[in-house]
């Protein structure tokens, strides 16, 4: 788990603030209603860590209070006296109640993807959906567009995200001018071939600031019709068995 909560980093706070104002990610509206306990927690968390990013706190089932910040969770006493970060795990069960709870927060609305920034391809009827962010130049993104290429029935929503090398927002540019987009991404990624270079307005800074708003924080990022994600490369039948 990421240590930034501990950093007095301006920065930090105005990334928490940017999320605030875009799509609401799983809990995060209900969580923001907080009981007087919890908002007394959260004023002493806050003095005991000044600038640090909280989004939500609240009361647990095991008696520690759940600290939200950003996308990454702590946990404190009522007194703010001790945090505990890492994983939490139930001992009668063997869960990981953090990592549950983070596969909640970390939902995404499907409907709410802004899609007129993806690039669309259909897999016979299309009637399944899926949203993945890629880089041109990823590799695990190549396994997984071969991987997945003879799965049918589904739509599949490709949101450019160049990020990995200085040739990724050429490449983006030139496949969303092309003629096709759906295919010269099929055929860069599957086979290798380059499309021309295209001159037409491409949206990349609204596509970069997608992925950085929804924290994808590497590609591919994979999202489900029901909200949920997945960081990397996963198997084919697990990543069939997710769709719908």
């Amino acid at each position: 788990m990421t240590k930034k909560w501990l950093m007095s980093l301006t920065s930090s706070l105005g990334i928490a603030l940017s999320l605030a104002n875009f799509i609401p990610v799983g809990a995060y509206a209900a969580d923001n209603k907080m009981d007087e306990k919890a908002q007394a927690v959260q004023k002493r968390f806050l003095e005991r860590f000044d600038k640090t990013p909280v989004t939500a706190v609240r009361p647990t089932a095991y008696g520690l209070f759940e600290v939200q910040l950003g996308m990454d969770i702590v946990y404190t006493d009522e007194q703010v006296n001790f945090v505990l970060d890492g994983s939490l795990i139930d001992a009668r069960t063997r869960r990981d109640v953090t990592k549950e709870r983070l596969e909640m927060l970390s939902q995404i609305p499907f409907e709410q993807l802004p899609l007129e920034l993806a690039i669309k391809q259909v897999h016979g009827k299309g009637a399944r959906k899926v949203a993945i962010f890629e880089d041109p130049n990823c590799g695990y993104c190549k396994q997984l567009r071969q991987a997945i290429k003879s799965i049918d029935n589904v739509t599949v929503y490709t949101f450019p995200y160049p990020i990995l090398s200085p040739d990724s927002t050429q490449k983006v540019k030139d496949i969303w001018c092309s003629a096709d987009p759906a295919a010269a991404w099929e055929d860069w990624m599957l086979k290798g071939t380059k499309p021309a270079q295209g001159k037409c307005d491409v949206p990349v800074d609204k596509m970069l600031a997608l992925g950085q708003k929804l924290m994808i924080r590497g590609t591919p990022g994979i999202i489900f019709a029901d909200g949920g994600r997945v960081g990397g490369a996963i198997p084919v039948d697990e990543f069939e068995s997710r769709l719908k």
